[in-house]
């Protein structure tokens, strides 16, 4: 898979999960069967971040090669945050006790699948370049 490709599905659930967790509400926990925030705070800040990954990932998917004015988030920085995400989402998943719906297991299992398939996917497009 092209790098630009790569790239941009990754800015893509980026930017589903920024959406998600910018309009977090506890009607939106419940309904996906994920546990709930006593308040918005911190899936909003959380949801700024994604959308801003997803920005970064943009602008590093349509960068030339020679444009180093523009530097957006770079392939291996990718590969990282969904590496920690990823993990941290399955360490949560196996060992936290969540008590979650089968809603909300089916969508963070699938979530962290996703993450950490892409991760694979990133890191073996940046080892064929070297």
């Amino acid at each position: 898979m092209k790098r630009r490709v790569t790239l941009l599905i990754d800015a893509f659930i980026n930017l589903i999960l920024a959406i998600l967790l910018l309009l977090f509400s506890p009607g939106l926990a419940d309904f996906l069967g994920v546990p709930s925030a006593q308040i918005n705070f911190y899936p909003n800040i959380l949801g700024a971040v994604f959308l801003g990954i997803t920005i970064a990932l943009i602008i590093e998917a349509y960068r030339k090669p020679t444009d180093n004015s523009r530097v957006g988030l770079g392939l291996l920085g990718t590969i990282y945050i969904n590496l920690c995400g990823g993990f941290v989402l399955l360490l949560w998943l196996v060992f936290g006790n969540l008590h979650l719906p089968l809603m909300g297991n089916l969508f963070l299992w699938t979530l962290d699948v996703i993450l950490l398939l892409i991760s694979s996917i990133e890191l073996v497009n940046i080892l064929k370049k070297d």
